[in-house]
């Protein structure tokens, strides 16, 4: 079987001796990443080379990013059907996340997940999910493993604002309330469920559903890396010093469609909306321009991250283009009903 690329040193290698510029840097560079990936992952569907459907991350880079970094890596996180961006801020390499997509057997369930179900043990992924709201139950039962086995993980589980239709989203979070389980429940609210806009199907305040069951709740810029990270890790900490779960709101917005074949777009939202979140709340716009203000990148810099990741997605792409398909008589072997 062919072998993954070996990834070369990153953007935060650039930086010598600046701790704080080394952090944002490589937040920088993972969402990059993430971005990069998916657009890549957009031109394989149109190109015909890769069956099935995808759902996009783009636009929402700064949510798996701020909260994954505020993790350890032996953390679980549960994914959603939007969660590639999930998938590779929790440690993923992006040649076996395209080997996935393509049915490959390099990928990481041997190319029968694909990108809705994208699973990976060594890093904490206990999966995506193709249900909305699905990973719930697993994602709060990782916890109460957790706090069992008094192993001092937390669990995060992250799902986008349709699963706020879901009720066994309610009944998970009110055992993780009454248990104290390690848990941070995070909501990416990018404003549609699919076609609707969240307020036509959302009733209230949505902090205040997790504070019905009185959980420490936060709702912060989901386009803020930084202001992510920083609410994630008091959220984190506090879970793994027993003191229970934690919901974070993060306000975002999806750039593309609901999916890879959702193009035309404005019977239900304007090309004006769409064109003031790409313009003036870009995640990787707002982180860059910071860095470059407090003087921790220059432009120089920043092209060299981009260089190199843009090389790694490249390189990813040609090996799960040339990576085998599974053998025929792996067909039933590792699929679970």
């Amino acid at each position: 079987m062919l072998q993954p690329e070996t990834s070369q040193p990153g953007g935060a290698d650039l930086i010598a001796g600046n701790a704080e510029a080394a952090r944002w840097v490589l937040l920088y560079e993972q969402m990059l990443k993430i971005r990069l990936f998916e657009e890549h992952v957009n031109q394989l569907y149109f190109a015909a080379k890769m069956p099935g459907l995808a759902h996009l991350y783009i636009g929402e880079e700064a949510i798996a990013v701020g909260v994954c970094q505020a993790l350890r890596r032996e953390d679980y996180i549960t994914s959603t059907h939007r969660g590639h961006g999930h998938c590779l801020a929790k440690g993923a390499s992006v040649d076996r996340m395209f080997a996935e997509l393509l049915g490959k057997d390099a990928g990481y369930c041997h190319g029968k997940g694909g990108s809705m179900h994208i699973a990976d043990q060594d890093t904490g992924n206990l999966g995506a999910n193709a249900i909305v709201g699905g990973s719930a139950g697993i994602a709060t039962g990782s916890a109460m493993s957790n706090k069992m086995l008094g192993n001092g993980l937390v669990s995060v589980c992250f799902f986008g604002d349709g699963a706020l239709g879901q009720g066994v989203l309610y009944e998970v979070m009110n055992m993780a309330s009454l248990w104290k389980l390690p848990i941070i429940y995070v909501c990416e609210n990018n404003m549609y469920n699919e076609y609707t806009h969240y307020s036509e199907t959302t009733a209230g305040e949505i902090s205040d559903r997790a504070r019905a069951f009185g959980m420490q709740t936060e709702q912060v810029d989901g386009q803020d890396v930084r202001a992510v990270y920083a609410v994630a890790s008091k959220l984190v900490e506090r879970a793994r010093r027993g003191e229970g779960p934690g919901f974070l709101l993060c306000d975002t917005y999806r750039y593309m469609g609901h999916h890879v074949g959702d193009i035309q777009r404005a019977y239900y939202r304007s090309k004006e909306e769409e064109e003031h979140w790409k313009t003036e709340r870009d995640p990787l716009k707002l982180l860059a321009s910071w860095l470059t203000e407090q003087g921790l990148a220059n432009n120089e810099t920043l092209q060299q991250i981009e260089q190199h990741v843009e090389e790694e997605v490249e390189a990813g792409e040609l090996f799960a283009l040339d990576a085998p398909y599974p053998d025929l008589s792996e067909v039933d072997k590792d699929v679970y009903a």
